[in-house]
């Protein structure tokens, strides 16, 4: 035997002895790398509670210039592709940079962990709203947060206006799109039009489309790992996984209990929303209003608006209303259960047909719109999408605040066209007020948003202690 096969038999016998160290090893990094993605997302998701701006700023933070697990320009990129992409755009950022840096392993835990919090503090709050809304506490706990939540929506939108909008023409699509929205013509319809105004701007002068972030980007040698390259079989096997895992409840509800079945209208209305809403989290959470007070009636103006009060107040995504809107609905139809019981299972099946199909999104499409990350084509109707949903962010918050400030709104139709107007005589000046007190907090002073909405609570409790709040305030 010569030299060189003796040393291969000794490295041979030599790996074969160190096994179980090796693997003591490995289970010790993944514990490690566990704990390790266990910090970071929950810090994310903690982030939520200050709206999706603040938390593409933590990840940004966190993950471009500490960690250094993604580049400014890849998650930039990322960024515009998951608000092009149907559902929440925050929980597919984390799945997105999960994915990319620990591969599909690292894209589940990074989206699990994101919005598990999320789901467990939303249901306690459903729980506390059915059982003590009406309550004097509950309403004036609701009338000091609602004009913080103004506040720290505001903050959200110019901040996240900032890092998206570049140049003149992203501007003008936002314009148009909150008008759009505004107007009450569909999301989808709007997220098309944008999509075509881009891309014809794409192809009569592509540098007007690659904004401030990408022209000075210095990472376009940077390699691609393996598992983000495109491979259709891939692509098909993760297709059948995921869209199987999304519609198994949906298809043996539907099968079992029938289409009219609250459980499976609950289901199927938040497939589509996830499927068809596009545009970013606010967006989407315009689309699911829009849907359940006006075409099934699960709960009225009011109280959406206090679901996604309690949306900000909560981690993770902003989308995670759809909770609450599918605990109410069983509440309110329980069948043969327990209403308590029905709202929880009600809950728990809305936050399963909303936030599976952000796996099924990044995992199929991803290594292909990752590998043409440079192709103006694509690029441009991508930001142009970005930019109709700053507009439509405008046009929740504009939606929210009108049934904030003010006590009475009236819908008016012009020309085919609804729109909804507030009574000005109906101000609230209170309201007003907080409203100011928390912008100024948030934007001059930089409180944090758990600050600001655990002071404006504590004003309403003042004021309802003063006798200022009546009923129905």
């Amino acid at each position: 035997m010569d030299a060189a096969a003796k040393a291969a038999a000794a490295k041979a016998v030599n790996d074969t002895a160190s096994l179980p160290a090796r693997l003591r090893f490995g289970l010790r990094w993944l514990r490690r790398s566990f704990r390790d993605d266990l910090r970071i997302w929950m810090r994310v998701s903690a982030a939520g509670i200050g709206g999706p701006a603040l938390q593409i700023a933590t990840m940004h933070r966190l993950l471009v210039h500490k960690r250094r697990w993604i580049s400014e320009e890849r998650f930039f990129h990322a960024l515009s592709y998951c608000i092009a992409m149907p559902g929440p755009e925050t929980q597919q950022l984390s799945i997105y940079i999960g994915w990319l840096s620990r591969r599909t392993i690292g894209g589940v835990i990074a989206g699990g962990l994101f919005i598990l919090p999320g789901i467990i503090c939303m249901m306690a709050l459903s729980i506390g709203f059915v059982t003590g809304a009406n309550s004097q506490i509950g309403q004036a706990i609701f009338f000091g947060v609602k004009p913080a939540i103004l506040a720290i929506m505001t903050e959200a939108i110019l901040r996240f206006g900032r890092h998206v909008l570049h140049g003149r023409w992203m501007y003008a699509v936002a314009a148009l799109a909150f008008a759009a929205a505004f107007a009450k013509v569909a999301f989808p319809l709007i997220v098309l039009v944008a999509a075509l105004l881009g891309l014809g701007a794409a192809m009569t002068g592509p540098r007007k489309l690659r904004g401030e972030a990408a022209e000075a980007a210095t990472d376009d040698a940077e390699e691609l790992p393996d598992h983000t390259r495109p491979s259709t079989a891939r692509a098909m096997r993760s297709l059948a996984a995921w869209t199987a895992i999304w519609f198994a409840p949906s298809i043996a509800l539907l099968a079992v209990l029938g289409p009219a079945n609250v459980f499976t209208q609950i289901s199927l209305l938040c497939s589509k929303v996830a499927f068809m809403a596009v545009g970013g989290d606010y967006a989407v959470v315009a689309y699911a209003a829009q849907q359940a007070i006006d075409s099934y009636h699960w709960v009225t103006a009011r109280e959406m608006q206090d679901g996604i009060a309690m949306g900000e107040m909560v981690p993770g995504t902003i989308m995670i209303v759809t909770q609450f809107l599918g605990f109410i609905a069983a509440y309110r139809d329980p069948g043969q259960l327990p209403p308590m019981l029905a709202g929880v299972l009600g809950g728990l099946l809305a936050s399963w047909a909303t936030f599976v199909p952000c796996f099924l999104w990044i995992f199929v499409i991803a290594p292909f719109i990752e590998h043409l990350r440079h192709n103006d084509l694509l690029n441009g109707p991508m930001r142009a999408i970005t930019a109709a949903a700053v507009g439509m962010i405008v046009n929740l918050s504009v939606w929210f605040g009108i049934r904030t400030l003010f006590r009475d709104v009236e819908p008016f139709h012009f020309s085919g066209l609804a729109f909804d107007v507030p009574t000005f005589w109906s101000l609230d000046l209170w309201a007003l007020g907080l409203f100011i007190a928390s912008a100024i907090a948030v934007l001059r002073y930089k409180f944090s948003a758990i600050a600001t909405l655990a002071a404006s609570s504590v004003v309403g409790m003042i004021l309802m202690l003063l006798g200022v709040l009546g009923p129905g305030s």
